[in-house]
């Protein structure tokens, strides 16, 4: 258990880590667009990704 766990946290550094080495004014054009997007709508986006991350948890532990 605790293995699976340090698998996901080293995949989702390495993914974010990408984002930063090979986009970084990508990232600073998105920060920005977030300054802009309201509250309520963050909120929304952060509740999608949960959602969609649980989902993905589930679906990869009922196939494995």
């Amino acid at each position: 258990m605790i293995s699976n766990i340090f698998l996901a946290l080293g995949l989702v550094l390495v993914i974010e880590g990408l984002v930063y080495a090979l986009a970084p004014s990508l990232v600073e054009q998105l920060l920005e667009a977030l300054k802009t997007t309201p509250l309520q709508s963050r909120r929304n986006i952060g509740l999608v990704a949960v959602a969609l991350g649980v989902g993905l948890v589930w679906l990869a532990q009922s196939i494995g």
